[in-house]
């Protein structure tokens, strides 16, 4: 599986960015999919996951309420809605996928998009 993120940007603090991650392959339902997200000089963080089926997400609590993950299995496309964004959200976002299963845990991603970086002014 070969996924491609896309749409990120600059926007302002209480501003909203649409995140994308295309993914090949025709079996893109039976993964999990997620999103993570990374500064420099930290680890990779954990921002949200989706199921195969799409029924079941999950949140880090520092986005909750603010961010929403969804997909199209139609598009072979996950989706990650920003709102209310903080100038502490700025990082590169990269999307990840895992067979047959969600995760939290980056160490338990099959596989790795490219990041897209999503920049919050203040």
């Amino acid at each position: 599986v070969q996924l491609q993120a896309s749409g990120g940007g600059l926007v302002q603090a209480g501003g909203s960015l649409r995140v994308s991650c295309a993914a090949s392959g025709r079996t893109f339902s039976r993964y999990g999919m997620g999103w993570f997200r990374q500064v420099p000089g930290k680890e990779r963080e954990f921002v949200a996951t989706i199921s195969g089926s799409g029924g079941a997400t999950y949140y880090a609590d520092s986005v909750k309420g603010r961010f929403t993950i969804s997909r199209d299995n139609a598009k072979n496309t996950v989706y990650l809605q920003m709102n209310s964004l903080k100038p502490e959200d700025t990082a590169v976002y990269y999307c990840a996928g895992k067979y047959l299963a969600v995760t939290t845990l980056r160490e338990a991603v099959d596989y790795w998009g490219q990041g897209t970086l999503v920049t919050v002014s203040s």
